[in-house]
């Protein structure tokens, strides 16, 4: 019997999201149930727990210095419990597939980029050039491809399970027209403004499009929440920062649409299948091909141009945004 493993190291939500075709793909090509290691920053536990295809999720370190060797004893132990026929490793980490090798495990297949190589059992490889001219998606792309693995689905597919005892009930009993703004990013200069928001907010409601939305941030950006709502003539706006990913992903289940910056709440909406309006004006949308997530850019924008700047992002005007989002319901009912 089959044992499978799979092991992706990056912290981010989206970029996780962005891997689920492939941890599917891996899934169904052995026809085997997949334990997933992860990081804990990625939430995995919250967002895949309605996967099929996973048997089970673990939280494990990734450190440098006399920490690595730690965690390398820590996966040694974690293989050899569990007893792996193969082990996955979509990135390009070394820690897994030194532990895979020490562990005995019979098939250690990853990347193959710089020393990882090394500690493999596959021969076909990932290039330097695929790693700098690749994004993520495409990387696990030609890596399935390499190790003839059939592509199930470009694109993530994520659930919540709205029936869930722990959910908030002030969420779960929300009706009305409702939809869900994602106000903050991991980088700063990622976010529109709050006073965008806010007009974009009050257009929609007094067309009477909408008729509550919920703010999604994290915790630790919370005054923008605040300033969202002590500065807006509107009293629609419902605060979902704290209430953690579950609840989060529960509003948006229940929206109409989201519209957001680029962040991991808006990665989680279009994988949910909710009509996703991501804001960018700072980042290339070619990495956003295998999303459907649905862009709206600056008049003036430029694709493949990184830009750190949140002034930036006032190039992304209301009108623009409000314009394209009534164009979009109009044309798709």
């Amino acid at each position: 019997m089959k044992k499978i493993c799979i092991i992706y190291t990056h912290s981010k939500i989206g970029d996780l999201i962005w891997q689920v075709p492939y941890i599917e793909s891996i899934s169904k090509y052995h026809e085997e149930k997949v334990n997933l290691i992860t990081r804990k920053e990625t939430y995995a536990k919250n967002t895949m727990e309605e996967l099929d295809y996973i048997k089970n999720i673990e939280y494990i370190t990734f450190r440098k210095g006399i920490s690595y060797w730690v965690d390398v004893v820590k996966l040694v132990s974690y293989f050899f419990k569990n007893k792996f026929t193969h082990v996955y490793i979509l990135d390009k980490v070394n820690k897994p597939a030194i532990a895979a090798k020490i562990a005995g495990v019979k098939n250690i297949i990853g990347l193959g980029i710089g020393n990882q190589k090394f500690w493999l059992t596959n021969k076909k490889y990932l290039t330097k050039n695929d790693f700098s001219s690749l994004n993520y998606s495409e990387q696990s792309q030609k890596f399935l491809k390499l190790n003839n693995i059939p592509l199930i689905n470009f694109y993530p597919k994520l659930d919540v399970n709205l029936n869930k005892k722990e959910l908030s009930q002030d969420i779960i009993k929300m009706n009305g027209k409702l939809i869900s703004f994602g106000i903050d990013s991991g980088e700063y200069y990622k976010m529109w403004q709050e006073e965008n928001f806010i007009k974009l907010a009050e257009k929609l409601y007094e067309q009477k499009i909408i008729d509550n939305i919920f703010l999604i941030c994290s915790k630790e950006n919370e005054y923008m929440v605040k300033k969202i709502i002590n500065n807006s003539k509107k009293n629609i706006f419902i605060n979902c920062s704290g209430v953690g990913l579950s609840n989060v992903m529960a509003a948006i289940k229940k929206s109409l649409f989201f519209v957001g910056n680029a962040s991991g709440p808006l990665n989680l909406s279009a994988a949910m299948g909710v009509t996703s309006f991501g804001l960018i004006a700072n980042d290339p949308i070619s990495e956003l091909k295998y999303s459907k997530i649905i862009t709206i850019t600056p008049e003036n924008y430029q694709d493949n141009i990184w830009r750190r700047k949140r002034e930036r992002m006032k190039d992304l005007t209301v009108d623009k945004v409000y314009n394209f989002i009534i164009s979009y319901i109009k044309n798709n009912k």
